[in-house]
């Protein structure tokens, strides 16, 4: 049975840091990861990450912006965290390797990125999170005596003790099929978001809600799962990431008819406005009949109006993108776009250093909420959130542990999850497939809760999804085996996802309003007295999502129309 002082689940930029942070301080730690850390869904982090480096920059202008970005729903002591430490961090990304993108005069080059009042975005041309990843990993060989990795073990459940402390997990080496219980004195969350949960999706396969519902399963709070952000830039073909660093060279907007057509939304930033608000204008306009592309579902993304050499130099991976996946030349023609799922701001509900309120469990990255994102994330916020926390969630764990004794773990849960996975493969073949229940969830979500949403077509997605998890009990799988079952993974995700999905669905069927990333066709306004709160979803002891509230927290900037 493995113990360590901090175990980590997740090895993207979130748990990479965090692991380095808890190493650097002299304790054991574990990284685990249901694949090689550096296939982590960070890798795909195109655009940038954000901080006031520049001489002509202030951290509060940046904390202003994200504020504002927020739709005044983030919580304001923790974007100060973020924004004041976003300087020293992305300095220390540089001098461990990172090759930032340097301007002719030998300084960090700065992009422009939507809702930012300046050029603050660091950037590796458009591979900023691969970048970051690949070096975070060479500096993990470095503690190559002090972190263990565990790649390719898929956690099944979190362990709680009789007084509800986090104490470990249970996994299963997917190679083999073996079941283990981990032990820990500390547990870091940084498994990633729950993309998956929408079809189509920026995000990777591996991208199912695991830690926000193994969270959600143990009694954390899951705070703003309201909040999902629909990129505008993703490919009409298959959802495909379109990096905001195109729009941050100076990209534009068509519509059938070959208008700018941000000029009537967001006259001052234009293309260049928060994420929520480019992608309402984009539906809006092919809404109304002038989109492009078959069935009008398209928008123009014209990057021919960016110099050929800089597009070759600074976007050289949506070239690639536009030739393979949508047969266009973004350097001669225009390319099809849509929103499109991308990001979830919601997640398990933590405090500035990662803290969750069960003693011992931390979360960071896209799987945690601070919340530093509130009702809609600028583009380049999502990186430096994962290092900032990340680091912050490893340096309180690794600290805490050093102040107690390691914790004894019996089997009972790895019993549960053994007896469990048994079932799964043991299904009579009478049920659904697996694939047909996740491919009629990512449907219903991305028709019912997208850039625009109302009652009715809420309250049908909550009763697919209470089906669905019914249905879900009884779905098959084919693979009956133990080496790299891929099959009996897939049914657990499964249940990750309807758990995500569910809560989702409550949170924005009670949060009346129109706030960021949710916007209501029947309640369209932004309702401060009301609803300028968080809404948290727990389990109650019957399975189903309960409602509470807690309050934002407001340091220096009430509450404004906001305008773009």
């Amino acid at each position: 049975m493995p113990s360590h002082d901090v175990l980590i689940i997740g090895a993207g930029l979130a748990g990479q840091r965090a692991a380095l942070a808890a190493a650097e301080t002299g304790v054991t730690v574990a990284i685990m990861s249901k694949v090689h850390p550096v296939r982590s869904h960070s890798v795909a982090a195109a655009g940038g990450i954000n901080a006031a480096v520049s001489v002509d920059d202030d951290w509060r202008s940046h904390a202003y912006d994200t504020v504002k970005g927020s739709d005044f729903l983030g919580d304001q002591d923790a974007i100060e965290v973020m924004c004041s430490e976003a300087p020293k961090e992305v300095m220390h990304l540089e001098h461990i390797g990172v090759t930032f993108h340097r301007n002719e005069t030998g300084h960090l080059d700065l992009r422009a990125f939507g809702g930012a009042s300046v050029k603050r975005t660091a950037y590796v041309a458009d591979i900023t999170g691969q970048a970051i990843l690949h070096v975070l990993y060479e500096q993990l060989m470095k503690h190559h005596e002090t972190v263990d990795r565990y790649e390719e073990w898929f956690t099944t459940s979190l362990i709680l003790d009789a007084e509800g402390t986090c104490t470990g997990c249970v996994a299963r080496h997917i190679r083999t099929g073996r079941m283990e219980v981990f032990t820990a004195k500390n547990v870091i969350l940084a498994s990633g978001g729950a993309g998956q949960v929408w079809k189509p999706t920026t995000n990777a396969l591996i991208c199912t809600a695991d830690g926000i519902a193994q969270a959600y399963r143990v009694g954390v709070p899951l705070m703003d799962m309201e909040m999902i952000q629909y990129h505008p830039t993703t490919l009409v073909e298959n959802g495909f990431l379109i990096t905001e660093g195109a729009r941050g060279e100076g990209a534009h907007l068509l519509n059938k008819d070959g208008e700018r057509f941000m000029e009537k939304y967001a006259p001052n930033k234009m293309e260049l406005a928060s994420r929520d608000v480019v992608s309402r204008a984009e539906q809006t306009e092919i809404n109304e009949g002038r989109g492009v592309g078959l069935n009008g579902e398209g928008i123009y993304l014209d990057i021919t109006v960016v110099p050929k050499k800089r597009t070759l130099e600074a976007l050289r991976e949506i070239v690639n993108i536009g030739k393979d996946f949508a047969g266009v030349d973004i350097t001669r023609e225009p390319i099809l776009i849509r929103p499109g799922q991308h990001y979830i701001m919601g997640g398990v509900k933590t405090d500035i250093d990662g803290a969750t309120p069960v003693k011992g469990l931390y979360a960071a990255g896209e799987v945690a909420c601070v919340s530093v994102h509130g009702g809609n994330r600028l583009g380049a916020n999502s990186l430096l959130d994962t290092l900032i926390f990340g680091r912050r969630s490893g340096e309180h764990a690794a600290e805490r542990s050093k102040h107690m004794a390691m914790p004894v773990n019996d089997d009972a849960i790895l019993k549960r999850d053994e007896a469990m996975i048994s079932e799964i493969i043991n299904r009579p073949k009478t049920g659904r497939r697996i694939s047909e229940i996740k491919d009629e969830l990512g449907t219903i979500m991305n028709q019912k809760l997208a850039v625009y949403r109302d009652e009715a077509g809420m309250l049908e997605a909550q009763e697919v999804v209470k089906r669905l998890k019914e249905e879900s009990r009884s779905a098959y799988i084919d693979d009956r085996g133990t080496v790299f079952n891929q099959d009996v993974l897939g049914a657990i995700e499964l249940g990750y996802m309807l758990d995500a999905a569910e809560c989702c669905v409550l949170a924005a069927l009670e949060r009346k309003e129109s706030r960021g990333a949710q916007f209501r066709t029947d309640y369209p306004e932004r309702n401060d007295e009301e609803w300028q709160k968080h809404i948290n979803t727990t389990i109650t002891a019957d399975d189903e999502p309960a409602i509470t509230y807690s309050p934002v927290t407001i340091t220096q900037w009430q509450p404004e129309e906001r305008k773009y």
